[in-house]
């Protein structure tokens, strides 16, 4: 499978592959009033779940075969709200160890602008997965 139907959460939200490779992966999601909290902003918890979606998927580029991930922490500094258009999330690899991969991700606007909405950090478990 590739793009949106390698993963069913990208289905449900609704997330573009636009790129990966070498590191790095682009995700893009486009906002609908079904993901809004209670006062018509998207709900924070999207741009979380979208820019660890972007950091695993760049961190899958760089596995060795029989590899997998587990998401250990993670922080988000939500930096302003969206009600409409779409995100775009931008992750890279800062650095893979033998046990562990820092990653980090910026979420913004998929506009002109470019406006930063979210930047988050994570470190991810690298452990052999199970066939």
């Amino acid at each position: 499978m590739k793009g949106r139907d390698a993963n069913p959460f990208f289905c449900l939200m609704g997330i573009d592959v636009v790129s990966y490779g070498e590191g790095k992966a682009v995700l893009r999601m486009t906002v609908r009033p079904d993901m809004y909290n209670g006062v018509g902003w998207l709900q924070g918890g999207m741009l979380a779940a979208i820019a660890d979606e972007a950091m695993a998927l760049a961190l899958y580029t760089q596995l060795a075969p029989g590899e997998g991930i587990a998401t250990i922490a993670e922080s988000t500094s939500f930096i302003r709200g969206v009600r409409e258009g779409a995100v775009i999330a931008e992750a890279k690899v800062i650095r893979k160890g033998r046990r562990v991969a820092f990653m980090e991700s910026c979420v913004r606007m998929d506009d002109e602008q470019k406006t930063q909405l979210a930047r988050t950090t994570a470190s991810f478990a690298l452990t052999a997965e199970k066939t």
